[in-house]
């Protein structure tokens, strides 16, 4: 750990639905922090809770009982259009099918959250982080125009190019054969460690989730880390 004060805090955190049969209960009593440069594996089987776990803590849900902190902040208690703002500001996102914009070009995907965060010289940022993830001679190429690999790396380089308190990934390498997940997963990793960007992780893979200096997994909505 890094830090003294956690980037994310989660306390007590609950998730109940209704059903035909009553009240549903997918989560339980979760609470954890995560600093900076911290990474933590999400695991467990399929059902268990981790997508809606992930969802809660990236502010795209809301928890019955408990709340998120982020940075210090609370999180879970804002409306949706404060929670959209302080998302934006603070966190990144990489997801299992890339979620590019398939009519920008792989440098308008990275500026694409700079432009809309107003930051200085987006271009300029954009260029720079995908010479990073090794694709500086394929900025102007569209996302069909890219392998699977190549697009998850563009979206590494649009997560990272925010400069983001913390990066949310699910299934970062899900749809990627055994080689540029690898790839994916080094850069990832290397990504987290120089940016000091803390990372939690949503996978199915025990050899992704072991590069993670913690593991917490969900059994029936309950936590153990």
């Amino acid at each position: 750990m890094n830090d003294t004060s956690p980037v994310l805090r989660a306390q007590d955190l609950g998730k109940e639905v209704n059903g035909p049969e009553g009240n549903l209960k997918l989560l339980q009593n979760i609470t954890f922090d995560v600093f900076p440069g911290d990474s933590l594996a999400i695991t467990g089987p399929s059902g268990s809770g981790k997508s809606t776990l992930l969802s809660l803590l990236a502010g795209l849900d809301t928890p019955t009982s408990g709340l998120v902190s982020l940075k210090g902040e609370s999180f879970s208690s804002l409306n949706e259009d404060q929670r959209a703002q302080r998302r934006g500001r603070h966190c990144g996102f990489v997801f299992q099918q890339f979620q590019l914009v398939s009519d920008l070009t792989a440098i308008e995907n990275v500026m694409l959250p700079l432009e809309i965060l107003g930051r200085p010289a987006p271009r300029q940022t954009a260029q720079q982080w995908l010479d990073q993830v090794g694709l500086g001679k394929r900025q102007q190429h569209y996302p069909a125009q890219l392998s699977g690999g190549e697009q998850q790396r563009v979206a590494l380089a649009r997560a990272f190019a925010v400069s983001p308190a913390i990066l949310f990934a699910d299934e970062p390498t899900g749809s990627l054969d055994y080689a540029n997940g690898q790839h994916v997963a080094d850069l990832l990793f290397q990504l987290n460690k120089e940016q000091g960007t803390a990372l939690i992780l949503v996978t199915h893979d025990p050899a992704l989730a072991e590069r993670c200096q913690r593991q917490c997994s969900l059994n029936e909505g309950r936590i153990s880390v």
